[in-house]
């Protein structure tokens, strides 16, 4: 699984930070930050979960 966020939609709402904080967290401005753009395995469903609960879309996973 590969990771990405366009930080040019980001609205700064936080839910990928919270959903999975070991892959995402928000930089001074709010913005979100690809911690780790490969995850492992077991981070794969967190993942998935915070790009579909981003309300920007700025989330991508690709398989």
């Amino acid at each position: 699984m590969r990771v990405t966020a366009d930080r040019t939609v980001c609205v700064g709402a936080g839910l990928c930070a919270l959903t999975a904080p070991e892959v995402f967290d928000q930089d001074d401005e709010g913005l979100v930050t690809v911690l780790v753009p490969g995850p492992a395995a077991p981070l794969h469903r967190a993942a998935r979960e915070a790009g579909r609960l981003c309300p920007s879309g700025a989330i991508r996973t690709i398989e």
